[in-house]
């Protein structure tokens, strides 16, 4: 591997070169996935200079076996079941709504504790910049395509500064677009390909999603006719 990224903000930097096709386009959302792709996503988002929220996903493992995933729960109330693991290990719908009420409490203290006050984003009908800082297992960003495909977005976009080839052939056949920055042969985990990968805290999520609110604002007010000026 020829180079590391020092952290995940030069790799959302270096990744937003990347989608500079989609800069400033209206129908353009960039979501990023708690935690750590909330930092590169943020950054992509400020370059691209579209809108950024969060997709808070949490898998549905399988009782016992919980690094099988039988499902996925999602912001918005949306949840994906995989029918074939369901039927195959013939796991009842009870035990299906206990583990999603167990995985509800924890999707909806992340989203007060990232969202605050702020309204989600419409995914419907938009291009979507789906991002990680990384893809290993694949698991979270496969259940997060899922979820997305549920609320039927024009076009959606994987992009995450570095994973192994195996991992963007999958999602390659999976999405509209399939964008990674840095890629290897010897892949064996996401932390690899980055100098600094320390974990991003609840508090670092919110301070840039407040960032991003503030941001958005001013490119709002920015927009709005100025009547003051009018003769």
């Amino acid at each position: 591997m020829n180079r590391l990224f020092q952290n995940r903000t030069e790799a959302g930097r270096l990744l937003a070169t990347k989608l500079t096709k989609y800069a400033g386009q209206p129908d353009v959302l960039v979501l990023g996935l708690p935690r750590g792709g909330v930092t590169v996503a943020f950054e992509v988002a400020q370059m691209l200079k579209v809108p950024l929220d969060i997709l808070v996903v949490r898998k549905l493992g399988v009782p016992g076996h919980e690094e099988l995933a039988m499902g996925a729960i999602a912001t918005g109330g949306v949840r994906v079941i995989h029918e074939n693991v369901v039927r195959g290990l013939q796991i009842p719908a009870q035990i299906i709504d206990a583990v999603a009420a167990e995985e509800e409490v924890e999707l909806k203290r992340r989203e007060k504790a990232y969202r605050k006050r702020d309204a989600r984003c419409e995914v419907g009908g938009k291009t979507v910049i789906l991002i990680d800082d990384g893809i290993a297992t694949g698991s979270t960003m496969r259940a997060a395509v899922q979820v997305l495909k549920k609320q039927r977005p024009a076009r959606l976009v994987v992009a995450v500064p570095f994973a192994s080839p195996s991992a963007y052939h999958e999602f390659a056949g999976k999405v509209d677009e399939m964008v990674v920055f840095m890629s290897t042969d010897d892949f064996w985990s996401v932390g690899q390909g980055y100098e600094n990968f320390s974990q991003v805290t609840d508090a670092e999520v919110t301070r840039l999603m407040e960032m991003n609110g503030r941001s958005q604002e001013t490119a709002r007010n920015a927009a709005l006719p100025n009547f003051e000026d009018t003769p």
